[in-house]
């Protein structure tokens, strides 16, 4: 009775408040917002566009495979959301094989033209390799790569699979509030680029919200590309107009290069973290930073210490530190260096590493390990017989190099910027090289069964991303949308694969959520804690609930993502 009288008055005023059913309460009663997770049967679409996500789901109810769903959506997004991804730019991927129960890595990544070398930059007085411009491009491997992905595990035909982008290409689109803000920002720095006006400013200026964008010129490509397959794009009327227009503004990337490069299907590699394998790529990409991270955080009692603790927040950074180093040092294509991808990845190594960290103070800097040896999109798709996919793509810088060949209406990447010109370097720069890459798909098992598609966009901030992922749902005990929607840790500074070295301990920047006691204390112990509009990533993920047999979407609060199923 006496618990009557107490819920009587909330009765009264409507202010009714269930604590069994957490939906109700989650922004008072956490520090974010966020909102329920989507759940379905058949299948389920996570992208950072809703019109993609909706493109997908239309793929599967065909009677696509979620492969299938991903290159579509992913062709989409390259028209909607050109400020990240398109067919100029590199792809990852890893596929849960549902019928073979295993797991397949794909390496979509292109490399440098042939015919430059380091010694060009040097001889030309270049310190660094320039962001835009014909130099930092190399070969675009997201066409191959759609193409290896569809020949292992598409259903329907290519051409089938290429329709709606194409479609909505020649009829338009709605532009994103999003989307408009980074075209409006792109626009600054390429208006005066050959072919960016004519292809991304109609009517003299970036599409605003809302006003509907076409680009027919990215449709014929991609209606090349749909009836002509890989050849048409590396060998064919796409490659032509590639080398003559670098060829003009004095590029180097040739036809030749374009009809040499392929993809490379590989094993990903994981490590064990309370019970659950987390997978990612081996390099060139830095998918096994995230791997070090939890090797490194696994003996702490994390649960205990608290999301947005001083302590947990502590921990986290100096680990991002120790990875990162080894980051700097030893990640690099693997067909010019032995990475020594086991060694890093070992419990063995993690626990020497992890000797020195300080519980009370933050290290200025660390030093490599001593081996025994020499703005982008994600997405993730599920289809109704237990295929799933963690996709990537990529310009780089946004847009990419502002290089935009004759009228094809697609950008092609500035990747080449991320090779160092420091001699003897892992990742220096050389001919037909693969230079060292940022974005990274993710998976996770559980004893031998798949748990979670998932990925974290946004360069360095993606490892620490997915590190952050795996800590909210495995420690925390957040769902997958909260973990998504949960502030952010971001660590600035470290040692760069391109060279530059940490000296003065680097910024952690932490997003809006964390209370003010904490960033207190944290400078207390030596971090420089500053905050960022931004940086922080954008997250879609799939999980499957093996009890119930239905799939669990969740996308991005700080994207115009959407996940969806039926």
């Amino acid at each position: 009775m006496r618990n009557l009288y107490l819920i009587l008055p909330i009765l009264l005023f409507g202010l009714i408040y269930i604590p069994s059913i957490q939906a109700q309460d989650r922004i008072t009663g956490h520090n974010f917002a966020t909102r329920s997770e989507v759940i379905a049967r058949n299948g389920m679409a996570a992208t950072s566009h809703p019109l993609a996500t909706q493109v997908a789901l239309d793929i599967l109810k065909r009677g696509g495979s979620a492969i299938d769903a991903a290159i579509a959506a992913n062709a989409t997004l390259g028209l909607m959301e050109p400020t990240g991804c398109g067919v100029g730019g590199d792809i990852f991927a890893i596929v849960w094989d549902a019928k073979e129960k295993k797991l397949h890595g794909l390496n979509g990544s292109g490399r440098s033209p042939q015919s430059l070398s380091r010694e060009y930059f040097i001889e030309n007085g270049y310190s660094k390799i320039p962001a835009h411009g014909p130099l930092p491009v190399s070969v675009p491997g997201a066409v191959d790569g759609w193409f290896e992905l569809h020949k292992k595990f598409g259903k329907l035909p290519m051409k089938v699979v290429l329709a709606p982008a194409i479609d909505y290409a020649k009829e338009g689109f709605p532009v994103t509030e999003l989307i408009s803000y980074y075209l409006e920002r792109s626009s600054r720095v390429f208006k005066d680029m050959p072919y960016f006006a004519s292809t991304y400013l109609p009517d003299g200026h970036a599409p605003r919200k809302g006003e509907v964008f076409k680009n027919p010129k990215l449709a014929y490509t991609l209606e090349l590309i749909a009836n002509g397959g890989r050849k048409a794009f590396y060998r064919g009327e796409i490659a032509d107009k590639i080398e003559a227009h670098m060829k003009e503004i004095g590029g180097f990337i040739s036809r030749e290069d374009l009809k040499n490069h392929k993809s490379e299907w590989l094993e990903p590699v994981s490590v064990n973290y309370r019970g659950y394998d987390v997978w990612e790529l081996p390099p060139n990409g830095q998918g096994i930073a995230a791997l070090q991270m939890l090797n490194l955080l696994e003996p702490y009692d994390l649960a205990s210490m608290g999301f947005g603790s001083t302590e947990y927040i502590h921990v986290f950074t100096e680990a991002k530190k120790l990875a990162f180093e080894d980051r700097a040092k030893y990640y690099a294509d693997p067909a010019f260096n032995d990475v020594p991808v086991d060694k890093l990845i070992s419990e063995e190594y993690a626990k020497k590493r992890g000797e020195l960290i300080n519980l009370e103070r933050a290290a200025k800097s660390y030093s490599p390990g001593e081996l025994e040896t020499g703005e982008t999109i994600y997405m993730t798709v599920a289809d109704k017989d237990g295929n799933m996919i963690s996709l990537i793509q990529s310009n780089y810088r946004g847009m990419g190099s502002g290089v935009i060949p004759s009228d094809l209406g697609f950008m092609l990447q500035d990747r080449g910027e991320l090779f160092t010109l420091k001699e003897g370097h892992f990742n220096m720069y050389e001919p037909g090289k693969r230079p060292f890459h940022t974005i990274i798909p993710a998976f996770v098992t559980k004893d031998g069964e798949p748990f979670m598609s998932f990925g974290v966009m946004g360069g360095a901030m993606q490892p620490q991303g997915h590190v952050q992922i795996i800590v909210n749902m495995i420690d925390f005990g957040m769902n997958l949308q909260e973990a998504g929607d949960a502030p952010r840790i971001r660590h600035v500074g470290s040692s760069q694969p391109t060279g530059e070295i940490m000296s003065n301990g680097g910024e952690l920047q932490l997003e809006s959520g964390f209370s003010h006691e904490v960033l207190r204390q944290l400078s207390e112990m030596g971090h420089k804690v500053g905050t960022s509009i931004g940086g922080y990533g954008g997250y879609q993920a799939i999980m499957w609930d093996s009890k119930n047999k239905v799939f669990v979407g969740a996308s991005e609060s700080r994207k115009d993502g959407q996940a969806a199923g039926y």
